[in-house]
């Protein structure tokens, strides 16, 4: 249904907005008399990970962002809500995110924590005296020099959700939140023009998963029908063959001219390339070697007719 990007500085109190938000979710789910929502929020603590393992050097900062990718790809529905509840501070990663969310079909949103880098320093310091789980210094002052704030100008930044939880207490009541409570849960309809339902296009669509032998077989089909059509014009004995019959209940092939095996190999090259490019947007090529030679057939008597 939706996939929410939670965006800010380290202890800029992304937790706490992620938690608010994902309670006043559920609250309009149970009073709007619809079946209640399914909300999860993905973070490093979810997945055992921890804050200053994950962010240690750049390797581990890359191996944490895949995991919680894969994380989020996996969990994405059109029946639920998905809450990335991380720094997500580079906006290369941001836009890896939209495009799950493109390839999905569903909504998408950032909401942006946005906290002085002061407050954050300070909220953190308190954080390890008091025992709780805090950054260390050199990661903290490292992630913070690192972040690239999100703009509502990009398409994967939009719509921008913005929070000033040291100056306003995230609760789940808040204008912004309830703001983005109903963008995330309004009914969609063709009237309908403040809420975007990215669409997937043919780039992030995943590929039709086909049977592991189609290849085989489409290729050996249209194979067996050019051996067909050279054994055909062969045994004519240099007279032009019109019609080649490949089997009882396929169609013939009709053949107005002599063709050699230099074209009948790009005609077959071409139709494959074709029945892939086809498979993308639309049914899978056929399994079958008779559906396979059927069209190749079809596809060899278009193109012996316009030539």
């Amino acid at each position: 249904m939706a996939l929410v990007v939670m965006c800010g500085q380290p202890c800029s109190g992304k937790s706490t907005a992620a938690i608010r938000l994902s309670e006043a979710l559920q609250s309009a789910s149970a009073t709007g008399g619809d079946q209640r929502l399914a909300i999860r929020i993905i973070d490093e603590s979810s997945l055992h990970l921890g804050r200053n393992q994950s962010y240690a050097d750049m390797a581990a900062e890359k191996n944490l962002r895949g995991v919680l990718r894969s994380q989020v790809d996996r969990s994405l529905s059109k029946d639920s809500i998905v809450i990335v509840d991380s720094l997500n501070n580079i906006k290369g990663y941001r836009y890896e995110l939209w495009c799950l969310a493109r390839a999905s079909g569903i909504r998408y949103c950032v909401v942006f924590c946005d906290t002085e880098v002061d407050q954050c320093r300070e909220w953190n310091d308190k954080r390890r005296e008091i025992g709780q789980l805090a950054y260390d210094t050199n990661i903290f002052e490292d992630l913070a020099r690192r972040f690239e704030r999100p703009d509502s100008r990009n398409r994967w930044d939009s719509p921008l959700f913005e929070l000033f939880p040291s100056r306003d207490d995230s609760e789940r009541t808040s204008t912004v939140i309830e703001e983005a409570v109903s963008y995330l849960t309004k009914k969609v309809d063709s009237k309908t023009r403040d809420v975007k339902v990215l669409q997937p296009t043919i780039a992030t669509q995943t590929a039709v998963k086909t049977e592991a032998n189609t290849l085989y077989e489409m290729d050996k089909a249209t194979q067996e029908v050019i051996n067909a059509i050279v054994e055909a014009q062969s045994s004519g004995f240099g007279a032009t063959v019109d019609k080649v019959t490949i089997g009882p209940d396929l169609p013939s092939i009709n053949i107005a001219r002599a063709v050699g095996l230099p074209e009948l190999r790009s005609l077959r090259r071409t139709f494959i390339k074709l029945a892939g490019q086809y498979s993308l947007s639309g049914p899978p090529p056929p399994t079958d070697s008779v559906s396979a030679k059927r069209m190749f057939i079809d596809y060899l008597n278009r193109e012996f007719a316009s030539s």
